[in-house]
């Protein structure tokens, strides 16, 4: 068999990523639990224990590093952190302190993440992001982060996805406080979190001037169903710009467009702050002009046929074809910003590993092709490490390279995991190292050379 590799740079990152309120367990003070307590969820799973990292992270560290990865990609939990206003647990900074260093001493680069979705009960209770004051509130709880967990880590995502956190929470429903169809709300929100990113990157710039900082957007790919309709194509613009492109573009030039920053504000501070941008990416979507559907901006989201397709969320919006080549696209249309890119988010919603050993030689394919390119992509993180607990949906959807036995917690290792470890071993991919896996999942990677 051919030795034919793809190879990635020196000091590439091969990583998981992870977020606070999924794995840590008894996180009591925020809205999210109270969403939970309040019957919201999809189904009747509880975040009460979730992987118990509050407890017992080192030993998933020790499954990282046993793979032969090199980063990992955690949040902060705000409300452990400032329970109450002004007030900052010495214990839980504690705790945070002796996660980074046992992530330092397994040799896996930690990056932080400041806001993954939760936020403390006071911030909600005076309004949460539509508040005035919001981002002035997180950039006081930036610099406490900074100050005491500075010296372990100088890798900082502030936000992540912001467009999602707005668009789920205020136009679809799914996220507390369960909007619906309020596309206003959702645009002033998005306003306050690019205000509250630009502040928090010039706080932490300011005790850090080494540091990188960033955020982590979703990017969802959308084509039309029928390039050659204006109507399809032009409902897919509008989709693009305002779950993809809005966020980015306020970020990198302090711009938003007209009549979108009657609502979001001005931004003008935010511009230029960064230095990276996070990819989170996982599906695309079809979009068909839909007249019968005003409250979805006359479109409609359409599978295309006979691809691949992940497991579905219990209730809610469905998800669209598995698209881990959609980080070349991203990638590509990234470079314009002149800054490197990590992707912060890449995975599947697979409890069978039928399509996860595709989606990691498809995303190493499109990270390959993005550097041939000209991009500047140094990093992976997988979502995720263990099964975790998927927000609204609870335990049932999986995304874990290890899978969770939740009354045991008990992790069994998936064969995407032995695949992924290879991966980041190798810093690179090969037909050999991808051949157990099947003649697809070599295909996704060297789809001319067989």
């Amino acid at each position: 068999m051919s030795s034919e590799r793809l190879d990635f740079p020196e000091g590439f990152l091969w990583g998981v990523a992870t977020a606070a309120h999924q794995v840590e367990g008894g996180n009591f003070n925020n809205q999210w639990w109270q969403w939970e307590q309040q019957g919201k969820l999809h189904v009747p799973d509880t975040a009460r224990v979730c992987l118990d990292w509050w407890h017992h992270a080192e030993a998933d560290f020790d499954r990282a590093k046993a793979l032969g990865l090199n980063a990992l990609r955690l949040s902060v939990e705000w409300s452990r952190i400032e329970p109450r206003p002004r007030e900052f647990d010495a214990v839980a900074i504690a705790r945070y302190r002796q996660l980074l260093e046992g992530l330092k001493a397994r040799g896996l680069t930690p990056m932080v993440t400041l806001h993954h979705f939760t936020n403390p009960l006071w911030f909600e209770a005076r309004g949460g992001w539509l508040h005035d004051a919001a981002p002035g509130l997180f950039a006081r709880f930036v610099r406490k982060v900074v100050e005491e967990l500075g010296d372990l880590c100088d890798f900082w995502c502030t936000i992540n996805e912001p467009n999602i956190y707005a668009l789920t929470g205020w136009v679809l429903g799914d996220f507390p406080p369960g909007g619906q169809g309020d596309v206003p709300g959702a645009l002033r929100v998005l306003g306050q979190l690019i205000r509250a990113h630009g502040v928090a990157y010039t706080v932490i710039h300011r005790l850090q001037p080494h540091a990188r900082v960033g955020w982590a957007q979703n990017f969802n790919t959308f084509d039309p169903e029928h390039r050659l309709s204006p109507l399809d194509v032009a409902v897919t613009h509008v989709r693009d710009l305002l779950v993809n492109d809005l966020v980015p573009r306020a970020i990198v030039t302090g711009d938003v467009p007209l009549p979108l920053v009657l609502l979001t504000g001005d931004v003008g501070e935010a511009r230029g702050t960064f230095d990276y941008v996070g990819i989170n990416t996982y599906y695309r979507d079809l979009v068909r002009f839909d007249p019968t559907q005003p409250g979805e901006l006359f479109g409609k989201n359409v599978p295309a046929p006979n691809t691949p397709r992940s497991d579905q969320p219990v209730t809610g919006t469905g998800w669209g074809e598995v698209y881990p080549q959609g980080i070349s696209r991203v990638a590509d249309e990234l470079k314009k910003a002149n800054k490197p890119c990590y992707v912060t988010e890449s995975g599947v919603a697979d409890h069978a590993d039928r399509l996860r050993p595709w989606v990691l030689a498809k995303a190493a394919k499109a990270m390959h092709d993005a550097l041939g390119r000209g991009a500047e992509v140094k990093g992976y993180f997988h979502w995720t490490l263990v099964d975790n607990f998927e927000w609204a949906e609870g335990f049932s959807t999986r995304f874990g390279l290890f899978a969770l036995d939740v009354p045991t917690q008990r992790r069994t290792a998936r064969p995407s995991a032995d695949l992924y470890g290879r991966m980041a071993r190798a810093n690179g991919v090969t037909k050999e190292l991808l051949a157990p896996f099947g003649d697809e999942v070599v295909r996704a990677a060297f789809p001319s050379r067989q």
